[in-house]
């Protein structure tokens, strides 16, 4: 294991084996349904067509033309070939990636602006694109809106690329569906060679495992306080705290440690690689506590029975909450057909950790950040703190501009505080769990700042100019990224920790 500041040139880590890399997105790239919908609109008008002319040549609707023409649907791919026939060109020249035109690549620009993370946080009306509107004033709102992204990038430079890099990993999560194959299967791998059968992964076959990956473990008073847990790869011994004060099950701890070693991972690049690391990790010990097969077919009797519910996942195999509702967003999509989304939120409102597949409008920042952004006010993830039953999940339908979704919440506490943990789905799969027949609805308008970020206009004209709040100032919103291949773990004190306790 070595460390390094990530302006370094890397050198190879002690792992010499053939590196298991997060799985790209670029795999399998999406159709880029602006770039075709101004295309077909190009050649329609180069051809001398109306959208009923064209829409009569490949026998579909006008109005399904147009929202193909302005990128708001994908075609299937007989439509695509019918539409290249009448338009006279190949496939390849109607999926080409260049734009036809100056103007074309400009109305491109302008719309994935206004389809993005930074104009939505700007909450600006948006530019109806048509051919009336003059090329200089498509070139003036694109320079804008690109000399905005520059100004805001300088501004957040800090943690920019903590950002960048967390927008860029949950976009990948999200395309595919949160289900990694290639994860499932190694962990399969290592509970065949326990004999696992059945039943929650015990902290002995947990040993075990460790045991036949070749390591020993090491439970200790003094591991370094900036890691969960030390792996010395020289002598395959895995430290772990003794300590009964824990935020995290000590398995997930082990199993995550020792997930680096079965996925060969390096030292990582940069930050965008440490977080895929630790996606990485997460996910293959959450593979071993719930068991895919041993999961799915949980969830599909409970799907059966229309009686899904998260907390019966972390009863039925003796895991957190957190980890059982992290595995439902693994398993739901590929196994039962269910998008979903997941939330884990301080009471301040300050959203931690978000996934979403099914649409939902989470906040975000210019850069599609979501964590660190507050969640609505209206939302399960904020309402459930106000519960007075603490011991029951809470339910709620939220009805937002994105469609109505139903969610159900529990809240945990921990060192850092007080959090929700909430799973919720679009209102055409809520039929399948338990706690549908909630009452409870509200309304959420975000993100419209009428929602919850501006304060009612009644209170608003009695104490604006008359109130000066102390804000409690929360520093780590100021530091820079802590440096290192491992952030904010010290070198020297890990080195250290492992030369003194190499001997023993």
């Amino acid at each position: 294991m070595h460390f390094f500041a990530y302006a370094q040139e890397m050198t190879p880590g002690s792992w010499n084996r053939e590196v298991a890399l997060p799985p790209s997105s670029a795999a399998s790239p999406e159709l880029d349904v602006i770039s075709l919908g101004r295309r077909v609109r190009h050649l329609r008008k180069q051809a001398g067509y109306t959208l009923d002319d064209l829409g009569a040549a490949v026998g579909t609707a006008p109005s399904q033309l147009s929202l193909i023409e302005n990128g708001k649907r994908e075609p299937k791919l007989s439509l695509l070939q019918g539409l290249a026939a009448a338009l006279n060109v190949s496939i390849d020249q109607l999926l080409g990636a260049e734009p036809p035109s100056r103007r074309a690549a400009l109305e491109i620009e302008l719309e994935r602006y206004q389809r993005g993370p930074l104009y939505e946080s700007l909450n600006l009306p948006k530019i109806r694109i048509s051919s009336r509107l003059p090329v200089d004033v498509l070139e003036a709102q694109v320079g804008l809106l690109h000399e905005l992204e520059r100004k805001l990038n300088e501004q957040v430079a800090t943690p920019e690329e903590a950002r960048r890099a967390n927008g860029e990993l949950r976009a990948m999560m999200r395309e595919r569906g949160n289900y990694f194959p290639e994860y499932e299967a190694e962990a399969q791998k290592v509970l065949g060679l326990v004999g696992y059968t059945a039943g929650p992964l015990s902290q002995h076959v947990i040993a075990d495992i460790a045991e036949k990956l070749g390591f020993t473990l090491h439970h200790v008073s003094d591991l370094p306080h900036s890691t969960r847990s030390v792996t010395d790869l020289k002598n395959h011994r895995i430290y772990l705290t003794q300590s009964q004060r824990q935020d995290h099950d000590p398995r997930s701890v082990l199993l995550q440690a020792l997930g680096h070693y079965v996925l060969g991972h390096e030292t990582p690049k940069n930050y965008g690689d440490f977080l895929g690391q630790r996606v990485a990790t997460n996910y293959f010990a959450a593979a071993l506590l719930l068991p895919e097969q041993a999961t799915v077919d949980f969830l599909q009797k409970a799907k059966a029975a229309k009686e899904i519910a998260v907390e019966d996942i972390r009863d039925a195999f003796a895991v957190s909450y957190e980890t059982a509702a992290h595995r439902f967003t693994n398993l739901a999509t590929k196994h039962l057909g269910i998008t979903t989304h997941f939330q884990k939120t301080h009471k301040s409102g300050i959203i931690y950790k978000a996934y979403e597949n099914d649409g939902v409008t989470f906040p975000m920042d210019h850069t599609g950040a979501i964590e660190g952004q507050p969640s609505c006010k209206a939302w399960t993830s904020r309402a459930v703190f106000d519960v007075p039953d603490k011991f029951s999940a809470y339910s709620q339908y939220t009805d937002t501009p994105s469609g109505t979704y139903w969610c159900t919440a529990r809240t945990e506490r921990s060192a850092s505080g007080e959090f929700s943990l909430s799973i919720g789905v679009p209102y055409q799969h809520v039929k399948w769990f338990r706690g549908r027949e909630t009452t409870a609805r509200e309304k959420s308008t975000c993100p419209d700042p009428n929602c919850c970020k501006r304060p009612p206009a009644a209170l608003a004209s009695e104490w604006a100019g008359n109130a000066w709040p102390a804000a409690r100032a929360n520093t780590h919103l100021l530091a820079a990224m802590p440096p290192g291949a491992f952030p904010g773990v010290d070198e020297t004190e890990v080195y250290s920790f492992l030369a003194a306790h190499s001997g023993s």
